[in-house]
C-alpha cells in the first residue's frame, strides 16, 4: 500500500506542484478555488495541486512568508519557480506550468 507523500517529497519532485496558500474565511481564495478545479482538469497529470489552509498550518504559510491569501507557489524539483499573492487566471497559470517544465 503506498503512503501519502509529504509535503516535502512532493514539491521536490520533477512534477511541478503548485500550492495554493488560502483561508475559508478569504473572498478571493474562494474565487480561485474554481480557477484551481478548471486549470486540474484541464492540465491533468502535468502539475500537482495542493491547498494548504494558513489558519490549520501556520508553519508552512511562515515557512514561505506567505503574509496574504491567496498565495500561490509554483514548486519544482524543491525550488520556487514562481509566486503571487492574489487570485491568478487559469491561463496565467498554465503559461507559468509550463514555462517551468
Amino acid at each position: 500500500m503506498k503512503t501519502k507523500a509529504t509535503f516535502a517529497e512532493l514539491i521536490k519532485g520533477d512534477k511541478p506542484v503548485l500550492v495554493d496558500f488560502f483561508a475559508t474565511w478569504c473572498g478571493p481564495c474562494k474565487s480561485q478555488a474554481p480557477i484551481l478545479e478548471s486549470l486540474k482538469s484541464t492540465m491533468q497529470n502535468e502539475v500537482t495541486i495542493l491547498k494548504i489552509d494558513v489558519d490549520k498550518n501556520p508553519k508552512a504559510a511562515a515557512a514561505y512568508q506567505v503574509q496574504g491569501v491567496p498565495t500561490l507557489i509554483l514548486f519544482k524539483k524543491g525550488q520556487i519557480k514562481w509566486r503571487q499573492s492574489g487570485v491568478a487566471s487559469s491561463a496565467q497559470l498554465q503559461q507559468v506550468i509550463k514555462n517551468a517544465q
